[in-house]
């Protein structure tokens, strides 16, 4: 085996690169992968899923303007990646405690994918529900949104991954990685590990200006970016709809507006619901407001300021995460090598 693994259980898990994480993001994910590599219960691995992005559009063409990585002339998609490799790196996630890698780095996770395509029925990936809610039913839409499972299945058994954390809309997912797991080593000899769901409870953030939709990068006014300056955290959290209630409350039902900010500072602020309604007690919109907005700029400048340097210096970013690849395409060699010589490949 890599001299690198240890006898942990491997846990694994990746982002999207498809544009600024927000606060939702952060708290449902990331916050969550570096308490797990904080935990030293397993081996982690995160990874960039640049590939599973390309299943979303985006703007290929060169930008109009100068930004933090790479300037006029550099592609989108190369943009967010770096910039997500650099926000991890802010998070807390690091490369001497965990395997950090760009998922495009490991040629092997196609490779595996393509494998596990071959044992997949046509039935299966179609009932999946996200597939279905992307559009999928649709002639136009992309096979990588029908695909899009195999791999995953493909990011998870390629290094022998026991634990993934996971929210219920990702269950469905990886069941199938199980499934094809246990299929693959019933008709070839035992080559994979049967992966089991790590529950994350995830809090379900809605829009700062309509609380009837869930927060979204697609609307950016209603959005708390991890990026954003002090100022525009003040102007959203200030103009946020509430309600006509007045007094600080937590009815998601009911009062669904005050309720989400109320559930926003009890997530950044490490507290419950309860505990914050009792902290406002007899307190109007508007000073709440703006201590939540005020903890959320404190609870993120360091964050921010650790970014800051990060983008300054891509070449520490980079490095970290080709620190990870080696390491990543190590293991999935070794995995690949016992996977062919299971179906009899040369």
């Amino acid at each position: 085996m890599y001299n690198g693994r240890m006898a942990k259980p491997v846990l694994i898990s990746g982002i999207q690169p498809t544009g600024s994480l927000h606060i939702g993001n952060y708290l449902g994910a990331l916050k969550n992968f570096v308490e797990l590599q904080e935990s030293g219960a397993y081996e982690c691995y995160f990874f960039i899923a640049d590939y599973h992005s390309l299943t979303e559009p985006f703007t290929p063409g060169l930008r109009s303007r100068s930004d933090s990585f790479g300037g006029v002339g550099k592609e989108e998609k190369e943009r967010q990646v770096l910039d997500l490799a650099a926000t991890f790196l802010a998070a807390g996630l690091g490369p001497k405690k965990s395997t950090l890698f760009i998922q495009s780095s490991v040629p092997a996770s196609t490779e595996l994918a393509w494998i596990l395509s071959t044992l997949t029925p046509f039935g299966e990936l179609r009932r999946m529900t996200q597939f279905k809610e992307k559009g999928g039913e649709k002639e136009s839409a992309n096979v990588g949104l029908f695909t899009y499972p195999v791999l995953m299945a493909a990011d998870i058994l390629l290094y022998d991954a026991k634990t993934v954390p996971v929210g219920e809309d990702q269950l469905q997912h990886l069941e199938l990685a199980r499934t094809l797991a246990r299929k693959f080593n019933a008709k070839f000899g035992k080559v994979f590990i049967e992966p089991k769901a790590l529950m994350t409870d995830v809090p379900r953030l809605m829009s700062l200006k309509d609380p009837q939709k869930k927060m979204s990068k697609s609307d950016p006014a209603g959005c708390l970016f991890l990026d954003d300056a002090p100022e525009a955290i003040r102007k959203k959290v200030m103009g946020a709809v509430t309600d006509s209630g007045g007094a600080v409350a937590y009815d998601q039902k009911q009062r669904p507006g005050i309720s989400n900010l109320v559930l926003i500072y009890a997530a950044i602020g490490g507290m419950g619901t309860d505990a914050v309604v009792k902290k406002f007690s007899g307190e109007g919109y508007a000073p709440f407001k703006q201590e939540l907005a005020e903890l959320l700029i404190q609870k993120l400048a360091p964050f921010r300021e650790t970014k800051t340097g990060l983008v300054k210096n891509s070449k520490k970013v980079r490095g970290a995460f080709a620190e990870g690849a080696e390491k990543a395409n190590a293991v999935a060699a070794e995995k690949m090598l016992a996977v062919r010589s299971a179906l009899g490949l040369l």
